[in-house]
C-alpha cells in the first residue's frame, strides 16, 4: 500500500474545480462518480452483482434505483461484498485481534474496525486511493481560516488525541496509517495519542504533564469529562483549539467548554464523520458543516426510507462513499438523524450544509415513547462517572464510579430518583432503576456512552 502525492493532488485540484463550478458542476460530478461506482461493483462485488441484476444500465442509474443497504446483510456476506477476493472475512479479523497492527495494511488496503453501539462491530477497508482522496479533498475545502488555525495552534503546542486504544479504531489508527504511508505528510499533523479508558485521575495526570496542549481531538463524552475536571481546578491545560466527533455535541456542552477553557482562541470545531466515510463532511468558518457532495451523497430520509425536505429532521440518513471502490457503502443506512439547511451558508460554499440532532444509537426506546439521552440529568457531585443502562424494555441499571470518600447509598439514590422524574413527565410510570454493582464502561472505542441502550437485532432486509 502506497500513497501518491500527485494523484492526492489530483483530488484536490479537482475538488476546486468542482466547487468553483456551483451546484450544476457538483451534481454533474456526483452522477458521472456514482455510475463509474456502480458499474465498477456490478462487475467485481459477487453482492452488488446481484443486488443490482435487475436494474437499468448503470450509464443510465440515477440514485432511487438503488436499494437501500445495511450493516448486518453487508457483514454477513462480507467476502462477496468486497470488489477484492484477496480479504476474505476470517483474514481481517485474525488482523484486528493483533493490536501490535494497529495502522498496518494488510497489502494493498487498511483494515479498521467500528465500535458496534449500534449493533455488531463493521469490519472497514480502506484503499490506498480512499486515503489520498481524504487528504486532498481537505485541503481543497480549506479556507483562509483554516490555513491560518493550522499554522497557528501548530506554533502554540501539542496536538493530543484522545480515543480508545483497544481496537483498531479510526481515531488513532488512521494516523497510524498516514504514518506509515508518508512520514513527511504525518509529521505536520504530528499527534500524542492518550487512552482514554484510563481512570480520570490518570487521565489528567497524563494531560497535564503534556502541557503545551493547544488542539485536543477527542469524543463529547470525554470533552464532558474533561470540562467537569478543568471546573474541579484539577485539569491544568489551556488549549487554543478542540475538535470533536463521533457523537453528538450538544448547545449545551459547547457552551460550558467555552466556559471552562477560556484559552479556546479558535473555539470548537465539530465535522461529521464515520469509519465508513471519515472525510464525509467539512465544517465552514461560519460552524455549517458541508458534505462533500462530489464524492460523497448524504440522504436524509424518513422511516420508509423516502427523502425529507430541506429543514426537515430525518429518521435516518443513507450514506454513499463514491471514493471507496473496494468496499461499496451505497445507501448504507447509518441511522443518524440529519436536518438539510433551507438556505444559503455565509460562507458561500455550495456544498449543502446540514445539522446532526441525533445519533440513532443512543436513543432510549421504552415501549412506544423513545427519548433523547440528553433529557437525563447524570451529574452528581459526589461521582466522577454515571451511566444508565437498559437492560430491558422497561428496566435500567444505574452504575456509578463514586467520587473519592463519598457514600454510594445516598448518591444512588437520588440519582435514581431523578432519573425516574423524567421518565414519569414522559408518561413511564412503571419502569423500574436499580442500583448496579458494576462500574461505569467505555465502549471498545474511548466513547463513554452515559445512556446505553437496549440493543435489538436488526431484522430488516435489504428491500
Amino acid at each position: 500500500m502506497r500513497f501518491s502525492l500527485p494523484r492526492a493532488l489530483g483530488y484536490f485540484v479537482g475538488g476546486l474545480w468542482t466547487g468553483w463550478g456551483g451546484r450544476k458542476r457538483i451534481e454533474a460530478r456526483q452522477l458521472r462518480n456514482l455510475r463509474r461506482l456502480v458499474e465498477k461493483v456490478r462487475r467485481d462485488s459477487p453482492l452488488f452483482h446481484q443486488l443490482y441484476a435487475d436494474l437499468p444500465p448503470s450509464s443510465e442509474i440515477v440514485l432511487g434505483d438503488l436499494p437501500v443497504t445495511r450493516k448486518p446483510q453487508l457483514m454477513a456476506e462480507f467476502d462477496d461484498w468486497l470488489t477484492i477476493r484477496s480479504l476474505p472475512l476470517d483474514k481481517a479479523r485474525k488482523h484486528l485481534r493483533d493490536i501490535g497492527k494497529v495502522g498496518v495494511p494488510i497489502d494493498d488496503v487498511a483494515v479498521f474496525q467500528t465500535s458496534g453501539t449500534s449493533g455488531e462491530p463493521a469490519v472497514i477497508v480502506l484503499s490506498e486511493s480512499f486515503v489520498e482522496y481524504a487528504y486532498g479533498i481537505m485541503l481543497a475545502r480549506f479556507e483562509r481560516y483554516h490555513r491560518k488555525l493550522v499554522r497557528d495552534v501548530r506554533t502554540l503546542g501539542d496536538r493530543v488525541t484522545i480515543t480508545g486504544g483497544n481496537g483498531h479504531f479510526a481515531g488513532n489508527g488512521f494516523n497510524k496509517l498516514v504514518q506509515r504511508l508518508n512520514p513527511r505528510l504525518a509529521k505536520g499533523f504530528g499527534v500524542t495519542f492518550v487512552e482514554a479508558e484510563q481512570p480520570i485521575g490518570q487521565l489528567v495526570d497524563r494531560l497535564n504533564a503534556i502541557g503545551n496542549i493547544a488542539w485536543i481531538v477527542t469524543y463529547p463524552s470525554m470533552l464532558a469529562i474533561l470540562v467537569r475536571e478543568k471546573e474541579a481546578g484539577r485539569l491544568r491545560i489551556e488549549p487554543a483549539f478542540i475538535t470533536t466527533g463521533g457523537e453528538t455535541l450538544t448547545a449545551d456542552l459547547r457552551a460550558r467548554v467555552g466556559q471552562a477553557f477560556p484559552s479556546l482562541k479558535y473555539g470548537i470545531s465539530d465535522p461529521y464523520g464515520c469509519t465508513e466515510c471519515l472525510a464525509l463532511s467539512f465544517e465552514c468558518s461560519h460552524g455549517r458543516k458541508h458534505v462533500n457532495e462530489d464524492w460523497v451523497i448524504l440522504e436524509a430520509v424518513d422511516d420508509a426510507m423516502q427523502p425529507v425536505p430541506d429543514g426537515t429532521l430525518s429518521a435516518s440518513v443513507l450514506l454513499t462513499v463514491l471514493a471507496n471502490e473496494v468496499q461499496p457503502f451505497i445507501r448504507y443506512e447509518l441511522g443518524d438523524c440529519v436536518r438539510f439547511d433551507e438556505d444559503s451558508c455565509p460562507c458561500g460554499s455550495p456544498f449543502r450544509s446540514f445539522r446532526v440532532e441525533g445519533r440513532q444509537a443512543t436513543l432510549v426506546r421504552a415501549g412506544e415513547v423513545i427519548l433523547s439521552p440528553l433529557v437525563f440529568d447524570l451529574e452528581h457531585d459526589r461521582a466522577q462517572r454515571i451511566q444508565l443502562v437498559q437492560t430491558g424494555e422497561f428496566d435500567f441499571e444505574l452504575r456509578i464510579q463514586l467520587a473519592e470518600g463519598a457514600v454510594a447509598e445516598p448518591v444512588f439514590q437520588e440519582v435514581i430518583e431523578s432519573v425516574k422524574k423524567v421518565f414519569c413527565h414522559n408518561g413511564l410510570n412503571d419502569v423500574s432503576v436499580r442500583a448496579g454493582e458494576a462500574p461505569p464502561a467505555f465502549t471498545a472505542s474511548g466513547k463513554f456512552h452515559e445512556v446505553v441502550p437496549l440493543r435489538d437485532a436488526d431484522t430488516r432486509t435489504m428491500a
